[in-house]
């Protein structure tokens, strides 16, 4: 399916900022803009999350329109 689909991968960013980097980015020290590291980074995935959900919609877009002109 992803072979088909590829703009489909921008749904697994979310995912790994996440899960998969959270424990790494888990710290106290720096701090970034005057909060933690760990809130700083939380608070760039909950704004990254929306961008990659529309570049993942974008491509359904974008392949639903080649579709049709098909």
């Amino acid at each position: 399916m992803i072979a088909r689909r590829p703009h489909l991968l921008w749904l697994l960013v979310p995912f790994v900022l996440y899960l998969g980097v959270l424990p790494f980015a888990n710290r106290v020290r720096p701090v970034v803009l005057g909060l933690p590291f760990l809130f700083f980074w939380l608070l760039c995935a909950t704004v990254l999350t929306p961008v990659c959900v529309a570049m993942a919609h974008r491509g359904d877009r974008k392949k639903k329109a080649e579709r049709a002109a098909s």
